[in-house]
Parts: C-alpha cells; structure tokens; sequence
C-alpha cells in the first residue's frame, strides 16, 4: 500500500505529496506562485501571448520549488526536450520531471530514475457522448447513469489518468491516450510498464499521476 508523506515546504511554498517511492507532486494556483525567474524560463517566454507565460512560468516556478524540496541539486537546471520534446533536466538524466495546467491551476511531479507524467483537469460542465464513448468505451453506460455534474467530474478523473500516461511516456496525444481502459472511480492501475494513481482523497480537482513501475534512466545516463 503506498503511503503518502507530505515534505517540509518553506511558508507560501507548496507542499511536496509523495505519492510512491521517489515520485513526489505538488499543486498550487497560479495567483499563489511567485512568478519564475530562471534565466532559461524567462527566455522561453519570448514571443508568448501574456497569459501564455504566465501559466508556463507558473508551472516552471512550481517545479523548481518542488525540486528544492525533494532534490536540490537540481532546482536551477534547465529543462531540455528529449528527441520526442519530452522535458528532462540537463545534467540530471536520471530524474523524470512533468508539468501540467488547466484554468488557473498547476501541478508539477519529480521522479527519481523513472519517467513521470501529471495531468489535472477541471471538469469542463458536460461529458458530451461522442467524447465519454471514445474515452471511457466499455464504461460509458455507468456514466449515463450519473448526474451531468458527477459524469462531467468523472470523465475529467479519466482524462487526467490518461493524460498522464501519455505524458510518462513522452508521447503525448501520439500516444492515443483515450485507448486506455480507465475504470470509472478507479484510484490506481496499471498500463504497459507504468503505474497510474488518481489523488482522489488529495485533490477536489481532478488530479492523476503516472510513473514507470521499474527504475530506468532518462536519455544521456548510462545504465
């Protein structure tokens, strides 16, 4: 059974959840996050739309405070993209990393010698049946079954588990993320040679993680 053990955090700076051995979360609202001021960050802001930088430098801050808590070394290295544009950090091969937004909400995941994927997703007010059948398949007919509220809820739960898979892998929407079989209410699982757990009991809003359920270094470690 994992046990989840929340690090230390300085005042104002979110807590880090460590949801299994080495695979650590943190979520936070943009307004709550001091802005990102990484010299790499800041560059990559160039040319967005405001809003655009925002939310991404947001999401950078938030990983680098996670970083500071759970692996110092390496909360000032620059986040490179592997040859699939997965984010890695440059010196520190062997630490999976994964950042996610949606409306006025973040969260970012670290994983030592393993790749890591998260994903939150607020509900969006309606699980419209063509999406709910592409994502849920054989669990569609328990959907219809519940309130648009609670299916609008639950599809985001899905979403999130499945998002976040893709995103271990590096493969994104590539990867055909809602050909994942997710159960309805479903906290943990399994896909290919990851493990998936929704933070059901953590987050009101819906949050899922994914990580590889064996040790592997990232691109530029030796083995």
């Amino acid at each position: 059974m994992t046990t989840h053990r929340a690090a230390r955090a300085a005042v104002g700076t979110p807590s880090a959840l460590e949801v299994a051995d080495r695979v650590w979360l943190a979520t936070a609202e943009i307004d709550d996050i001091p802005g990102g001021t990484h010299h790499q960050d800041l560059a990559r802001t160039d040319g967005m739309a405001g809003w655009r930088a925002r939310e991404f430098l947001a999401g950078r801050a938030l990983l680098r405070a996670l970083l500071a808590q759970v692996l110092p070394a390496a909360a000032d290295a620059a986040v490179v993209p592997d040859p699939r544009g997965k984010p890695w950090l440059d010196g520190h091969g062997d630490t999976g990393i994964s950042v996610s937004h949606d409306g006025d909400s973040v969260a970012a995941a670290v994983a030592v010698g393993r790749p890591v994927g998260v994903d939150l997703q607020h509900p969006d007010g309606g699980a419209e049946s063509a999406r709910a059948r592409r994502c849920l398949r054989g669990s569609f007919a328990q959907l219809a079954r519940l309130s648009a509220a609670e299916a609008a809820m639950e599809l985001a739960w899905v979403w999130t588990v499945q998002e976040a898979c893709v995103k271990a892998t590096g493969q994104g929407i590539a990867g055909r993320p809602w050909a994942i079989d997710v159960p309805l209410g479903a906290r943990t699982g399994t896909w290919r040679e990851h493990r998936w757990l929704s933070l059901r009991d953590r987050s009101a809003t819906p949050l899922s993680c994914a990580f590889g359920v064996r040790n592997s270094l990232g691109p530029g470690e030796r083995r």
